[in-house]
């Protein structure tokens, strides 16, 4: 009997102890980033590799960015409008595209693509065999059948409650969002393993779209949301802090790429940093909205007035800052002012043939390529913004033009990637925290 009960005793030990360490194999997998201090991730310019003059590539940025500007106007006129009458409201209007592409694994084995990175919306998508309309990509479509660390999502998770749009399809969670230029992305959620460069992380939620239309992401396939909202990768990464640093558009090397990184190897311990807080727009929780108080052009500081940039109850106006606009697009009245100082400014003539798409440019002289501009000093919260001359004037001797890379919105004001170049970005989410450093974005 002794024998028997000692047997016993020694095979639930065993049973036992393969439940404790198979407890920590899934504890493990779960925590593998908290041990990691993050990673970083090259940025590809979507025109990277075309060819194309700096103006060029300017236009053909503008012409994206215009239409992403009114797709962030649609999705601030969304806010309003479904706060009054949400019978009217079919299904919520996202931002989409973008400028930047970062190269992204899934699965085991991993599949690679490159994504669209934007920070103005939280879901990260790509498309997903069997297709039932994809648009056409460079890179294979993800194939979940051949993951083996892929799982479907249930309607009851909570990443599924988080969709504004949801329905439940064979206890599948599905989404649908739908983009302002009539682009559009269906399909259900699941999560799988992610690889960053050398980093794997287990169990990353995103969207596998198996109906997808428009020609809206065409230059990638699919979105890599970094909003605020609960199923951006900054969210399901838990990490407090993500920057980014772009290159400028004046580089003529295409090869030149940008640069993402997450986690704590984001540091802002810089002596030229400057920092900002971030503002919260509770009908728009994905952006990161910022608090412009005024605008100087040299020495002169323009009448603007105060409220031109606050955030108003019902949600529109104020300012945010997007990595996927190329431009900065200020509210009107304030942009009117701001081109009257900058003209009598600068001792040119102007250029009114519109060539460059922008809409102050002036006249350079036959013989330089460099000009003398006044100073553009943007005053945020608690930062002074004071800009390079080469985030903000665009000069091409061929065309013997030199353009304010600046345009006018209503509504809603955009801070936007060509104000941004050459400067470390740090969003600090625990501190709720916007900051710039001034840095060499190619050197990273």
């Amino acid at each position: 009997m002794a024998n028997s009960s000692n047997f016993a005793y020694y095979i639930l030990f065993l049973f036992l102890s393969s439940i404790l360490f198979a407890l920590q194999v899934n504890s493990t997998s779960r925590h593998v980033l908290n041990n990691h201090k993050g990673f970083k991730v090259s940025l590809k310019h979507v025109d990277s590799g075309g060819n194309f003059t700096k103006f060029e590539r300017l236009q053909r940025a503008m012409e994206r960015g215009k239409s992403r500007l009114q797709r962030l106007s649609l999705v601030g006129n969304f806010a309003t409008l479904s706060s009054k009458d949400d019978s009217n409201v079919k299904s919520t209007i996202h931002a989409g595209n973008g400028e930047f592409l970062m190269e992204i694994s899934i699965g085991s084995p991993s599949e690679s693509y490159n994504a669209i990175m934007d920070t103005g919306s939280d879901l990260i998508w790509t498309q997903c065999k069997p297709c039932k309309e994809c648009f056409d990509q460079s890179t294979p479509i993800f194939d979940p059948s051949k993951s083996s660390t892929f799982e479907n999502i249930s309607c009851s998770n909570k990443l599924c409650e988080a969709l504004p749009t949801s329905s439940c399809g064979d206890s599948n969670c599905e989404y649908m969002y739908t983009y302002g230029d009539y682009s559009s992305s269906e399909g259900f959620l699941a999560k799988d393993t992610f690889t960053f460069g050398k980093v794997s992380i287990p169990n990353v939620a995103f969207g596998c779209g198996n109906d997808n239309e428009g020609s809206g992401f065409s230059q990638g396939a699919g979105l890599v949301g970094l909003g605020r909202g609960p199923l951006s990768l900054v969210s399901q990464l838990h990490m407090s802090k993500f920057s980014y640093c772009l290159t400028s558009i004046n580089d003529e090397a295409d090869s030149k790429s940008s640069t993402l990184l997450m986690g704590s190897i984001a540091h802002d311990d810089d002596k030229n940093i400057i920092t900002t807080p971030l503002v919260k727009n509770p009908t728009q929780p994905s952006f990161y909205y910022l608090s412009l108080q005024g605008i100087s052009v040299g020495d002169t500081q323009l009448p603007i007035k105060k409220s031109t940039f606050s955030l108003n109850q019902d949600g529109t106006g104020g300012m945010i800052i997007d990595s996927g606009t190329t431009i900065t697009y200020l509210e009107e009245s304030a942009f009117t002012l701001l081109k009257k100082e900058f003209s009598s400014q600068v001792n040119l003539p102007v250029d009114d043939s519109s060539s460059a798409g922008l809409d102050i440019c002036f006249k350079l002289p036959s013989d330089t390529n460099t000009i003398q501009v006044p100073k553009l000093v943007f005053h945020f919260e608690g930062a002074d913004m004071d800009f390079p001359a080469d985030n903000y004037m665009i000069a091409d001797s061929r065309m013997g033009i030199a353009c304010l890379a600046m345009g006018s919105s209503s509504g809603m004001s955009i801070l936007g990637n060509v104000q941004q170049q050459n400067m470390m970005v740090i969003h600090d989410l625990d501190k709720e925290t916007l900051s710039f450093v001034p840095t060499q974005c190619d050197k990273l």
